[in-house]
């Protein structure tokens, strides 16, 4: 699975450097999560760190 950024990003960049994929990057009006290679942190953290991170609770999890 993958995270996603809903559009209530405020586009403030917290999660961007807590990536320790580098899955996360700045779009046109808000950031964007590469599901092709985000992990959701595993193997890295126990959670997410963009979540951790986000003061807008924007980012959550790709659903299939």
């Amino acid at each position: 699975m993958a995270m996603y950024i809903d559009e209530t990003c405020i586009n403030c960049g917290a999660c961007e450097p807590e990536c320790p994929t580098n899955s996360i990057s700045e779009g046109d009006e808000i950031y964007i999560v590469d599901p092709a290679t985000c992990l959701e942190c595993q193997g890295f953290f126990d959670s997410p760190r963009c979540v951790e991170v986000c003061p807008v609770d924007c980012i959550h999890k790709l659903e299939s």
